[in-house]
């Protein structure tokens, strides 16, 4: 996945749990320009629901990348079957937090960079390769699949479906209706499949 995502905010996201306890209520307007929201990146602070004790879910607030010791970068990507593996030996950074770590966040759109396709930056002119924003048709957020321990998040990922496979090899594990209490079920393993998520990939420009 890109270093890339249109995150709610911590209110927008409430909102949207709020809303969700009235049959017809939309807690989200809808973007036209996409210039007008702001974006997160890797170090940005970002909201994902967890399963509160009781059961429901819960906003926090996460930081996106997990620290490396000794390393100048977070990591910010989950190779979900690199956790799988690791979760079955019981050891690597990953093997805690997709077994018990596992969160939702919700978004309006991600970014993935296309490999070869160029164009002009408008800020410095210079030719940069493109930017491809994904959404899903006809909602005005979807949620991608989390692991977050510490107060730290990473995107889980998986190989890309027909939509982002042209313009990137891997693809955030994009939940479809129904699938967020699978994610955070005990068969999560079984979201690896993303080929019947219905994308749009959109130029950014």
């Amino acid at each position: 996945m890109c270093m890339r995502m249109c995150a709610l905010t911590h209110e927008e996201a409430q909102g949207v749990l709020d809303a969700r306890a009235h049959a017809g209520a939309h807690a989200l307007t809808e973007v036209e320009n996409f210039a007008d929201v702001q974006d997160a990146y890797p170090g940005s602070t970002v909201a994902a629901y967890v399963r509160a004790d009781g059961g429901a879910l819960t906003t926090i607030d996460v930081t996106w990348g997990f620290p490396m010791k000794d390393k100048p970068h977070a990591v910010f990507n989950t190779r979900l079957e690199t956790a799988l593996s690791q979760a079955r030996e019981g050891r690597g950074m990953w093997s805690s937090a997709i077994l018990g770590g596992r969160c939702l966040v919700p978004v309006r759109a991600f970014y993935e960079t296309h490999g070869t396709e160029r164009v002009k930056s408008e800020r410095t002119g210079k030719m940069v390769r493109r930017q491809y924003r994904f959404r899903l048709p006809g909602v005005r957020a979807f949620l991608l699949a989390g692991v977050c321990e510490d107060g730290c998040l990473s995107i889980v990922t998986v190989e890309p479906n027909a939509a982002v496979a042209p313009v990137h090899n891997r693809m955030p594990l994009v939940l479809g209706p129904g699938e967020s209490s699978v994610w955070l079920g005990p068969d999560f393993a079984s979201l690896a499949d993303r080929s019947g998520v219905n994308l749009r990939a959109e130029p950014e420009r």
